[in-house]
């Protein structure tokens, strides 16, 4: 059974930034994408950014767009969520996500996407 462990959250003002980690079981990304998504109080969950498994592609929402970052650590079978300029409204509980399907080319923001989820890592950014 895949896992998938997020880590690096935290409590932040606005204006700073935290890298998020997601750690896979085994080498479970191998050939898959990634995504991150994010659920806000009383709020449904939603996509923020994914990669395709090479890294040659990503994708991000454009409320976090040019302030995040999504990549590999092909190494350490890794993915990383860097937010800089952080805002009271990125406020989330956080997820990581493996894609569905090997070897994808095109970047998904669908959850029906993605077949394992973290547990997620709280991120509160205060004003």
């Amino acid at each position: 059974q895949v896992q998938l462990v997020e880590s690096g959250g935290g409590l932040v003002q606005a204006g700073g930034s935290l890298r998020l980690s997601c750690a896979a079981s085994g080498r479970a990304f191998t050939n898959r994408d990634a995504g991150w998504f994010r659920r806000a109080p009383g709020k449904e969950r939603e996509f923020v950014a994914s990669i395709d498994w090479s890294g040659a592609s990503t994708h991000y929402a454009d409320s976090v767009k040019g302030r995040f970052t999504v990549s590999w650590d092909n190494a350490k079978n890794m993915v990383y969520l860097q937010m800089n300029s952080l805002k009271p409204e990125d406020t989330a509980v956080y997820y990581c996500a493996r894609g569905r399907v090997s070897f994808r080319y095109t970047v998904e923001d669908s959850e029906s996407s993605y077949d394992s989820w973290g547990q997620g890592t709280q991120v509160t950014v205060s004003s």
